[in-house]
């Protein structure tokens, strides 16, 4: 099985790192030829501002939108997140826009405000490991969203059919578990 990470710019290549480990074929994608021969995409943390403008100026954005609207798996971390919202609370700009959620960028502040924690996510663990690096959250849910984590009642995790977020950093850990969880319940379902 082959899962591309988006690898334009941000964290793509410990994402590549766990999905190898996790025996599934990490590969990057940097061109719209790309999506072919893949059977899901990670969309890592960054700069979500470089990576959707670099999304449309490589003619990978429409291919992509589409893709996921016909049920190609994806999991969007933290700047991964905000490029699949379908609206910002503190920005007009909408990436791919194709989850029912509103998400506030860059809600825990600047560099100076990053965090680590563990907490539960349902589906995946009781003490999964968290990393916070100017980290947007979830303020609203659409319907058919589930919510899989919380910290301090902001939504951290959550999932739409074919579609998982978080606000954290999973590569940034030794918990596997969110990949994991990717792979078991959505790239493998679909």
């Amino acid at each position: 099985m082959k899962i591309g990470v988006l690898a334009l710019q941000g964290a793509f290549k410990e994402h590549i790192e766990i999905l190898n480990k996790l025996g599934a074929e990490g590969v990057e994608v940097r061109k719209k030829e790309d999506l072919k021969s893949i059977q899901g995409i990670i969309l890592p943390g960054g700069e979500s501002t470089a990576m959707g403008k670099l999304l449309v100026d490589l003619d990978i954005m429409g291919t992509l939108k589409d893709m996921i609207k016909n049920g190609f798996p994806v999991y969007g971390t933290c700047a991964g997140m905000i490029l699949l919202a379908k609206s910002l609370s503190n920005d007009e700009k909408v990436h791919l826009g194709v989850m029912d959620i509103v998400v506030k960028r860059n809600a825990y502040g600047r560099q100076l405000g990053s965090f680590t924690c563990k907490a539960p996510v349902i589906g995946v663990g009781k003490d999964v490991e968290m990393v916070f690096i100017r980290a947007p959250y979830i303020e609203t849910c659409g319907e058919g969203i589930d919510v899989l984590a919380k910290i301090d009642k902001n939504i951290v995790a959550a999932r739409q059919e074919n579609i998982l977020v978080t606000s954290f950093h999973p590569e940034l850990t030794s918990d596997y578990r969110m990949h994991r969880f990717f792979i078991d319940n959505i790239v493998k379902k679909s």
